[in-house]
Formats: structure tokens, C-alpha cells, sequence
């Protein structure tokens, strides 16, 4: 028990990493004062730019890999379902931002894919055929999710392994409320618009 907790703490904080955020202060921009208000890869590419969101794309993805990584190599599969879980809530909801941080695709993506490559890769060809024909990178990130779940579940994976895929999915679409109900009424922000001052 006491390595779940201890593999929990630090997988919530290295999730709550505000990479995007920091890109931003770098910058001299706040990320969370423009577009979607996310301190994730999309908003800081609408905001800043494609090299700043690739490496806070880059640099989520990496602490959600080495959250579930130091996970599985202290408690095991629980400790992998655990620390990556709490990575992925920790970067949607950072105690150092007053709980407001990006929406855990891409760190949520590291945690799938110390196990799972193979699903990885193939929920991000879904994602980005999803997006090729809308332009809305929101609805490619719902859809990779959902490829990268059905896979875990269709290859037997281990129960803490399907947890784990489950509570980052709620997560994740919680997160993108807000995106669906715009894809749903055709409003949605599509890929290569300016992020524009928040009101």
C-alpha cells in the first residue's frame, strides 16, 4: 500500500508538470489567457507555435512515460495503473495552476505507451485521420482515445491495465466537454486558426 501512495504522489506530480505553461512564460505569453484556456500541445500551437508545441508535446508524453515507468518498476501493475492514472489527472488538474492545466492526451499517450506502442501508434493514425478531413484536432484526440482503449481491451490485458486505460478515457473527455459540445454544433475550432485573446 505504501508504495501505491508513494508511486500516486509522484506520478500526480510529474503529471502536473505545466510544460505548455512554462513554454508560455518563456515567451512572455500565458497560454491559459488565449484560445481554450489549456496549458496542452493544441492551445500552445494555436498560441505560440508548432516547435513550442512540439516540445511541450514532446515533454508530456515523456512525464507521463516515466510517471508509469517508476510505477511499474515500484508496485508493479497496480503501481503502473496507479501512477499513470494520477499523471494524467495531474496534468489536466495542476496544483500549481489552481487545478487548470492542459486536457492529458498526449501524457495520458505516455502512460499507454510503455505497454502499448502498438496501440499508441494505431490510435494516432485514427486521431489523424479523424482530423484530415475536420481540421478539429479535438475530435482526433477523442477518437485516438477511444482506438487506444478498444486495443488494450481486445489484447487481454491485465485488469490494472484496463483500469488504468478507462479512468484516463473519462479523464480525457471530461476534459473535452466543452470540444464536443462544439463539434456537435459545428463550431468547433479547426487546425491552423489563430488562438485569439480570451474574454
Amino acid at each position: 500500500m505504501a508504495g501505491l501512495v508513494l508511486v500516486g504522489i509522484i506520478g500526480y506530480l510529474l503529471g502536473a508538470i505545466p510544460v505548455g505553461f512554462l513554454v508560455g512564460r518563456l515567451r512572455g505569453i500565458d497560454v491559459r489567457k488565449y484560445g481554450s484556456g489549456a496549458t496542452g500541445g493544441t492551445n500552445v500551437l494555436r498560441t505560440i507555435g508548432p516547435w513550442a508545441a512540439l516540445f511541450t508535446v514532446l515533454c508530456d508524453i515523456g512525464k507521463g512515460l516515466l510517471a508509469a515507468y517508476v510505477g511499474q518498476r515500484v508496485a508493479g501493475d497496480w503501481g503502473y495503473a496507479v501512477a499513470g492514472f494520477l499523471a494524467s489527472v495531474g496534468h489536466s488538474f495542476p496544483l500549481w495552476l489552481r487545478f487548470r492545466g492542459g486536457k492529458s492526451v498526449a501524457t495520458s499517450g505516455g502512460v499507454a505507451l510503455l505497454h502499448y506502442p502498438l496501440a499508441v501508434a494505431i490510435g494516432i493514425l485514427c486521431g489523424a485521420l479523424a482530423v484530415l478531413p475536420t481540421r478539429w484536432v479535438s475530435l482526433g484526440s477523442l477518437v485516438a482515445t477511444l482506438a487506444v482503449v478498444t486495443q488494450v481491451f481486445l489484447a487481454g490485458a491485465p485488469l490494472p491495465h484496463r483500469l488504468v486505460m478507462v479512468g484516463m478515457a473519462v479523464v480525457i473527455y471530461v476534459r473535452h466537454w466543452e470540444n464536443m459540445k462544439r463539434i456537435a454544433a459545428g463550431t468547433e475550432n479547426r487546425l491552423g486558426v489563430r488562438a485569439q485573446p480570451r474574454p
